[in-house]
């Protein structure tokens, strides 16, 4: 019955471990889906043999945009590089030169799945394809989804998408930095900065110039999404009521509003300083002045030094006067091609005497300097409030003459084509699944047939760990499941122990009785009290007739008692045989056997 209990408290402890590691992961997945932040350990994916094989991916419904880059020849149909160069790069990193490849990614988690990769390192990339239709901000939503994978991580570089603006004049070969957009979305990274990009151009609609307008950086950690070389899903919506959302992986990571949330802001002040203003002659803007009425005392002797020489002072002991502190090196050798003429006379060059290393010093000793006591530099009044102070001078302001109140920024250019222009110091960066559409029904469709099986396949493959890597996982961030844990484990062997360990000390009679009671064990007779003192009184009278028959061969020990050996009675019969009936009838009630062991006998009466 102990070891089915024990057994059955090891299950519950064991199934309550698992509970809690399964909670943690599943905190862990909702704590991933609030953040947007998915931190996977970076480890080789090992994915199933059996992988699902690639299918083109259909929209369930219109779009404006969208490449799963199928074939790499409807990618060269579809696809245009710059042939330009960029204004202020010298001339071997001024072209657009980057290589572009469309092939499968290193660590595929679905059969010849293809993607757009940049293969080029340290060098400038362009290359954009026009939209099946432009996309005109007219009170639909924009959303703009595309997939990354830094197959090699990211040193210095940016996986960010421009959406060119409709101009009329757009030459995708002419694509450079200076081409305008409307849009610039996604992730980007240098040095220790992990930026996600959402920075729109709005047009000031007094003056016409174009400004960029740059989101808040989003609170949520970034880093895992350009470490963790895994498939990630940048998510770009721009509502009509001038709110956005900016997902990764479907979890958010920022949002706000595009009158609030910018920098600078869509809309400049009603007011501004007035730039003519000028501060007046008499404003006096110091808050403390010298006392004009303080008076420097007649003692004040500013001629004083601060230092003076002490005349105190002594020449240490061990100074060697004679010694220079530098000598000429006599390692110094003159060399061969040195010209007196020309170079001058040559001298060795000079080192510390090594004779001054241990003395206190060299050369000519001097006095040192002490401050000097009567020393009181120059006098100056003590400052006291400015009695005509106005406090700090601001120019007026004045109504902003370029104010404007833009209510609908929403509104923006139109976009006619969408372009990649980068910069990166790593290679083999992969781009997948571009989808531009304005109804979410449809983006969320494309995203289960596209980003989602491969997330699954990913995170199978990266699951491989063993039970101890997923505890240290969950007590990453969870110090106090340790000590669930400790107990969890601990618990069931401490009871173990208990339960299967034999107890130690004393037997109890009570637990006897017990014992024989439980398992009908067999007691022996009980003597009546009448018997045992017969007993007692034929034992006495054995002893007195033993004694009276002289056995004298016994030996007297001190005290006059006799001890006799067993079996020295006269016959060679022993003491038992010759108690006669009495003894026998002992044997039979039950009392115990003598032993054969010698006694001591009382002393004979005389």
């Amino acid at each position: 019955m102990k070891i089915i209990f024990s057994f059955s408290l090891l299950v519950i402890c064991l199934f309550s471990l698992n509970f809690f590691m399964a909670s943690a992961d599943f905190e862990d997945e909702e704590e991933d889906i609030d953040d947007g932040v998915v931190e996977v350990e970076e480890e080789e994916m090992r994915f199933p043999k059996e992988r699902p094989e690639y299918e083109r991916p259909i929209p369930n419904g219109d779009t404006y945009f969208y490449e799963p880059f199928d074939t790499r020849a409807e990618f060269l149909k579809k696809w245009v590089q710059s042939q330009a160069k960029k204004d202020g790069a010298d001339d071997h990193l001024a072209k657009y030169d980057g290589k572009w490849v469309i092939e499968e990614a290193k660590e595929n988690p679905i059969l010849r799945d293809l993607g757009l990769i940049l293969k080029s390192k340290a060098k400038h990339h362009a290359i954009s394809a026009k939209l099946d239709k432009p996309f005109e901000f007219d009170g639909k939503p924009l959303i703009v989804q595309y997939e990354v994978k830094f197959q090699n991580g990211i040193e210095c570089g940016g996986a960010y998408v421009k959406l060119l603006s409709k101009t009329g004049q757009l030459n995708l070969k002419a694509f450079t930095d200076k081409t305008p957009y409307t849009i610039m979305f996604g992730p980007d990274k240098c040095g220790n900065d992990y930026k996600l990009h959402f920075i729109f151009r709005h047009m000031n609609p007094k003056t016409g110039v174009y400004e960029e307008k740059h989101a808040e950086k989003p609170t949520a950690k970034l880093e895992s999404f350009f470490t963790d070389k895994k498939t990630h899903l940048y998510t770009l919506t721009v509502n009509p009521d001038n709110t956005f959302e900016i997902k990764v992986d479907n979890g958010l990571v920022s949002s706000g509003d595009l009158l609030t949330n910018f920098s600078p802001p869509v809309n400049p002040p009603k007011e501004i300083e007035d730039p003519n203003d000028k501060k007046p002659a008499e404003w006096d803007d110091r808050e403390k002045i010298p006392d004009p009425d303080a008076k420097k005392p007649d003692d004040w002797d500013e001629s004083e030094p601060a230092t003076i020489v002490d005349e105190d002072a002594v020449m240490p002991d061990g100074w060697l006067l004679e010694e220079e502190v530098y000598i000429p090196d006599p390692s110094a050798v003159k060399p061969e091609d040195w010209d007196d003429e020309m170079d001058g006379e040559w001298e060795a060059p000079r080192i510390d005497n090594p004779k001054c290393k241990n003395a206190p010093g060299c050369g000519q000793w001097e006095k040192p300097t002490i401050p000097n006591p009567k020393y009181k530099g120059t006098w100056r009044p003590h400052m006291i409030e400015n009695p005509n102070y106005k406090g700090e001078w601001k120019p007026r302001t004045i109504a902003n003459p370029d104010y404007f109140e833009d209510k609908t920024p929403y509104k923006m250019t139109p976009i006619e084509a969408i372009g990649l222009e980068l910069w990166s110091m790593s290679d083999d960066i992969l781009f997948d699944n571009f989808l531009i559409a304005d109804n979410q029904s449809v983006v969320d469709h494309f995203t289960s047939i596209t980003w989602e099986v491969k997330s699954i396949q990913e995170r199978s493959a990266a699951s491989t760990g063993s039970w101890w890597q997923a505890i240290k996982s969950s007590t990453e961030e969870r110090p106090w499941l340790w000590a669930v844990y400790v107990v969890v484990l601990l618990l069931p062997v401490v009871l173990l122990a208990i339960c299967l360990c034999p107890k130690s000390g004393p037997v109890k009679p009570e637990d006897i009785d017990a014992h024989r009671k439980k398992f009908d064990d067999a007691t022996p007779d009980v003597i009546d009290e009448a018997e045992e003192s017969g007993a007692k009184e034929e034992e006495e009278e054995e002893e007195e007739e033993e004694s009276k028959s002289g056995a004298g061969d016994g030996t007297v020990a001190e005290g006059g008692e006799e001890i006799v050996e067993a079996g020295a009675a006269g016959d060679g019969s022993s003491p038992v045989e010759e108690s006669g009936e009495g003894s026998v009838e002992g044997e039979a009630q039950g009392s115990p056997k003598k032993s054969n062991s010698p006694r001591k006998r009382r002393n004979r009466k005389e």
